[in-house]
């Protein structure tokens, strides 16, 4: 089957786009390196027992306890909350220090398929043979994989919809049965491979789904801290002050609307806003820095439907 019709993109890691977006993602220190230790271990397997019968003696029983998670990770949040940003560059710091290359797999939502009947499930295992091969050929009996796989699913919830809903058509049930077979083969046979999934409805995936997550991250609009190190590195050089950065800061938080901005309001529209403004006639200024964000609107949250 045509991988165009599976895949995205297939990035290979590392690569120096992917390393600057990874730089650039500030405020989420904690989620890096959370992501960071697990795809480690789930490359590289073996550094877990090293360290156990370096610092027990042996290998302890509780890390079979860990060694048999599904390598699924799943972010979770409102829209612009740096989800998908985070992603898909994640890898490359891994890639880098491990010295092995990782390939990123994007599945499509073409894979959702067009409502014929087997074709979803048709497309979903397609795609998951295609990366189980690839991390076959990854493995090493050795202990060090030679490369490492990761599959990204955005937008999880069209394709991992709960089966609990009413009104779910039978195609879609079928096809998050053969996704959950997909993550199932990948755990069962302990590939160098990990999948994060994003979503912006939580609730909207199917139970089954969640319960192999062996970590689910949620991703909040930043907080003023988080907001001030965004605005400060985007504004570095500018000439404005540490008190003009602090008033900006406060303005893109919680207003009359109740929200705050996201990451991407703050990185994708207010900050190239501002470099159009002062383009190219002369310097950026606070006084229309400020005009611009007060002028500039948050996204609105991400409603859930309750159906």
């Amino acid at each position: 089957m045509d991988n165009d019709l599976l895949f995205d993109e297939v990035l290979e890691l590392p690569d120096p786009g992917a390393a600057r977006r990874y730089a650039a993602l500030v405020g989420l220190d904690e989620v890096k390196d959370r992501l960071a230790k697990e795809a480690r271990l789930v490359l590289h397997p073996s550094r877990l027992t090293e360290w156990s019968k370096r610092h027990h003696g042996s290998e302890l029983p509780i890390l079979t306890y860990f060694q048999s998670r599904p390598p699924l990770f799943v972010f979770a949040g409102d829209v612009g909350t740096g989800k998908t940003t985070l992603a898909e560059p994640f890898g490359n710091l891994v890639a880098r220090e491990e010295g092995i290359a990782i390939k990123l797999y994007r599945l499509s939502l073409n894979a959702r398929g067009s409502g014929t009947v087997g074709e979803m499930t048709q497309l979903l295992s397609a795609a998951f043979r295609e990366v189980h091969s690839a991390a076959k050929k990854a493995s090493s009996a050795k202990g060090k994989p030679a490369s490492g796989i990761i599959l990204l699913i955005d937008e999880a919830d069209a394709l991992a919809q709960s089966r609990e809903l009413g009104q779910m058509h039978h195609e879609d049930r079928a096809g998050v049965n053969a996704l959950i077979r997909g993550i199932d083969a990948l755990a069962n046979d302990q590939l160098p491979v990990l999948i994060v999934m994003c979503t912006n409805r939580l609730g909207a995936l199917d139970p089954a789904v969640r319960r192999r997550a062996a970590a689910i991250f949620d991703f909040d609009r930043p907080t003023d801290e988080q907001r001030s190190a965004v605005l400060s590195e985007g504004l570095k050089g500018a000439g404005l002050t540490v008190k003009q950065i602090s008033e900006i800061t406060s303005l893109t938080g919680r207003g009359d609307q109740g929200y705050g901005f996201t990451y991407s309001d703050l990185t994708q529209r207010l900050l190239p806003a501002i470099v159009l403004d002062a383009f190219p006639d002369g310097p950026i200024k606070f006084e229309r820095v400020r005009a611009l964000t007060v002028q500039m609107k948050p996204t609105p949250p991400f409603k859930e439907s309750k159906s």
